[in-house]
Order: structure tokens, then sequence, then C-alpha cells
């Protein structure tokens, strides 16, 4: 289809808004985005849906219990700590600078380009990641849910057939692209009704499993201790990062609220509290789900408990039945396949505006620059992320099972890496501003640091642990850990790439693109 080429001419002008908040004629480039496309609800669902908090629950939910034991609210608690200060840096560099770039953007005006250029990496890097991982779970649950559907357990055998399941697989990831090729009216609208129907099945779920805690149905059950809450009552300090790192991944995506800031009403404001409304729904839906699962079947190691290391890794599948019965047990089948399968078609958009802002700014190819002229997307940037997802996850189902599972738990350096990239930047950002003003030295300073600080301590932690084989799938090579070859792999590889990109385009490493003086687009409402 024809795209819009965005990149500047000689000449050209646009509306821009300087570091201090004056409008000005400046020859900072527009993206072309749809303005006014998203309003508050709908950037606060794009949050919620690209994290995917059913999916995260029936993945994590029983190894973080396997990892703390009844500590494991603590640890969500715990976990959500970071994410929602480095929310608040998040949200004060959208203030300042509403770009649809984001990390990227902002790490460059802090710390220069190819700091920036590696923050931006790892984001594009870890969405890929996630992405083929929703694709995977996705299918998986497709076919799970029509075996259950038809009563036939052949049908739900064809998740194991590798060709039958690389095959369904690219098929949702192509879908996915569609969608969010399109533009955000489309992706908006399937959203709500995916990201609705996630919030009541897990309600009705936690509802019934608080019923069945108290008429003591299952002997594994265990009463509500106010203890569950403590993150200092867990064993060891292993077990508690291993939790903590679980628990980070469940957060992850929330930043999608500030890609579409180009397109979101009021996107100096809007992006930042949609952001904030998501963390609230998520941690509220976590703790409730854990706390009542937890009072319906318990912690342990042995039949539904949560720790039970045969179910752990798909605890819905595993409870449905039990807890739900037989019919509305369907209904989570069915919330666990909409949850991966809204979280793929969303989790598309940080990764293409973020190429597309890198591409914009000269620091990737000027073809990612294009936006569509009729869905106002950035269309070429949105079918690179599905053809790179389709490739990798095939390659990896291909290769090895360990290597896709140890390629996940690489996912949470990546995370870990850009996040605390991004709030330290809040704070050297706004450097000048903190002695203004106690907001400004807690919700500017303070706040993204100790965020940041959090972060980098669970990424330099995770690397520690990560080099003994038998982190992850227990996989080595050359007697270290596959977790932290591909994890540093990923991280060496961005700098390969970011060293081919500089000799492209030079323009942008020299710093003379993208500067902390660099007028940020104005967005009209």
């Amino acid at each position: 289809m024809t795209q819009l080429d965005t990149r500047p001419r000689v000449g050209d002008t646009v509306s821009g808004v300087a570091e201090g908040g004056a409008a000005q004629e400046t020859d900072v480039r527009g993206k072309g985005l749809g303005k006014g496309s998203v309003g508050l609800l709908g950037s606060a669902v794009i949050g919620i849906s690209t994290v995917a908090p059913v999916y995260c629950l029936t993945s994590t939910l029983g190894s973080t219990a396997g990892e703390v034991g009844v500590q494991m609210p603590a640890v969500f608690l715990a976990g959500f700590i970071p994410m929602l200060l480095v929310a608040f840096a998040y949200r004060e560099l959208n203030k300042a600078v509403p770009d649809c770039g984001t990390s990227f953007t902002w790490t460059v005006k802090a710390f220069g380009p190819r700091i920036g250029w590696m923050c931006g990496w790892g984001l594009v890097i870890a969405t890929i990641i996630v992405l083929s991982n929703l694709a995977g779970v996705a299918t998986s649950y497709f076919w799970l849910l029509a075996g259950e559907i038809t009563g036939n357990p052949s049908i739900a055998a064809l998740d194991d057939n590798k060709l039958a399941h690389i095959a369904t697989c690219l098929t949702l990831i192509a879908v996915a692209t569609a969608i969010s090729y399109r533009g955000m009216t489309a992706t908006k609208g399937v959203q709500y009704t995916l990201v609705g129907l996630q919030l009541v099945v897990l309600a009705v779920f936690v509802a019934m499993a608080l019923q069945k805690a108290s008429a003591g149905t299952f002997d594994t059950g265990i009463d509500f201790s106010w203890e569950w809450m403590n993150p200092f009552a867990v064993e060891s300090m292993g077990a508690f990062t291993a939790g903590l790192s679980l628990s980070i991944f469940m957060y992850w995506g929330w930043d999608a609220c500030l890609a579409t800031n180009e397109e979101t009403t009021g996107s100096a404001k809007t992006p930042g509290r949609a952001s904030l409304i998501a963390m609230i729904v998520l941690v509220g839906s976590y703790l409730a789900t854990g706390i009542a699962a937890q009072m319906a079947v318990g912690s342990g190691t042995e039949g539904l408990g949560l720790g039970n290391a045969e179910t752990s890794g798909n605890v819905f599948a595993a409870l449905a039945g039990p807890v739900m019965g037989p019919v509305l047990g369907i209904l989570l089948f069915v919330a666990v396949l909409a949850s991966a399968a809204a979280s793929l078609q969303t989790t598309f958009i940080p990764v293409a505006r973020t190429v597309l802002a890198m591409s914009t700014y000269e620091a990737l190819p000027p073809s990612y620059a294009k936006v569509h002229p009729k869905f106002k997307t950035p269309g070429r940037a949105t079918v690179m992320a599905g053809i790179a997802t389709g490739a990798f996850y095939t390659v990896m189902t291909l290769v090895s099972e360990n290597v896709l599972t140890d390629t996940i738990f690489a996912l949470g350096l990546m995370i870990c890496f850009y996040y605390s990239l991004t709030a330290f930047a809040c704070a050297w950002y706004f450097r000048g501003e903190l002695r203004r003003s106690a907001r400004d030295l807690f919700f500017k300073g303070v706040f993204p640091v100790l965020g940041g600080l959090l972060l980098a301590a669970v990424f330099f932690k995770t690397l520690t642990d990560a080099w003994d084989p038998s982190y992850g799938s227990g996989s080595d090579v050359l007697g270290v850990g596959s977790v932290f070859v591909i994890g540093v792999g990923l991280l060496a590889l961005g700098l390969v790439v970011m060293f081919v990109t500089g000799r492209r385009s030079p323009a942008f490493f020299r710093g003379e693109v993208l500067t902390k003086s660099t007028p940020a687009l104005v967005v009209e409402d």
C-alpha cells in the first residue's frame, strides 16, 4: 500500500514546542500519525491490554508461588513499586517531550545518541521477544480451547504438531499485524471487548475461588493471613529476587500508553494519567486473584497447590474446572486466549512507533519513517515488526524449545535495561529543575532514581544468577548459562547494529539531529 513519507525536506517547518513550553516555528519534523485518535479510557485500555493480565497470571502465578510460597502477594506488591516509580518518570518526560519514541527519544535528549540508541534497541528487542511468546501462547490456547469445546483430545494435540503450531502462530501474527496496521481506531474497538472480557472473567474466578475457600472445598486451601503481605518473610534473597523478576515481567507493557502520545487527545497529560490508571487496575487484579487462588488451593507443591511444578506454568488450565466448573471453566480458557490475542495486537504499538521515531531522527534507515496516508500508522514499521516476530518464533521453535524458553527468561534483562535507563534519564534531563519545588524534586528526581536503581539491581542480580546453567532451561554454552549468553548476546548485537547504522547515518550519532533543545512536536487536540 502507498505510504506517506514524513521525513523533512529543506525548508519544511511544523509547529513545535521548545523546552520551555513556548510554541514556535521550527524545522523539527512531524511524523504524520493520526492525532486525537485515543482518549484517556482508550489509552488506559491499551496499557492494560499490552500487559495481558490473564496471560501473565496463568503463566507466572504458580512460578512466583513456587519461588516465594505464601509471600506471593507481597512480591506482587514489591514488583509494583519500581514500576510505579518509573511510571512517574515516564509521566514527567511525556509532559515535556510528548514524542512517540518515548524511551529512545528521552534518553537521547538526556544522555546522547549512543545510550539513547541502545535504550531504543532494548525496547525493540524486548517487544519482539514478547510478541513471539504471546503468539505462541495464543496458539496453544486456541488448540486447547478447540479441544475443550469439541471434546476431542486429538484436536488439542495439534498444538504438539510443530508444523500446525507454527502455521497457526504465523496466522495469528499476520492478523494482529493487519489490525495494528489499520490504525488506532481499529485497535481501540477490538481492545474494549477483549480487555472487558478478561477483567469480567477474572472477577468471576476470584468470587468463585473465595467461595470454594470459604467452603473448604480443597484440602490444600489455607486461611488468609496479613503475613502474606510481608516481603521480608521470604526465606532467601535469591528466592525474593527470582520472584521479583517474575513480578516485574507481569507489569511490563504499561508504557504502551505513552507510545501513543502523539495520537492521544491531551498528549502532554493524558498518556501519563492513563499509565497510572492501568498500573492501579493491574496491581488490584493481581492481588485479588493471587490471594483468592492461594486461599482456595494454597501454595504447596502437591495437587492443585499453586507451587506444583507440573501445573505452575499454566495455573488456569489446572484450576479452571475445579474452581469454576466444566461450563464456566471454558470461559477462563477463552479469557487467556483473549488476553494473549489482545496483547499480541497492542504490543505492536510501542515497537512500531519507536522504530518510526528512530527512523525519523535518522537513527534507522529512512524507509521506516513512512506513515500510511489513510490509516495514519507507521505501516512499514508495523509490518517489519510482524515479520521479525514470525521469523524469530519460527527459528527458535525449530532450533530448540530450550532456546525459546531461555530467550523468554532473558526478556527480564531487556525490560530492566531500558526501564532503568529511562528512569535515570528523567532525573538527568530535569536536573536543573529539581530545586524549584518539593514536587519537582520527588517526581522528577528522587522517585525516578529509586525506580531506576531497583531495576538496575534486578538487572545485575539476574545477570549473576543467569551465568549458572541451572538458571532457565538448564542449557549452557561452553559452561555458561544460555540465559546469560542470550541476554548479553542480544545487547552485543545491538552494539554491532548501532555501529553499522552509525556508518550510514553519521549525523544522528554526531548529535546533530536530536538534542535536548530539539523542540517536541505539538499535537493539537
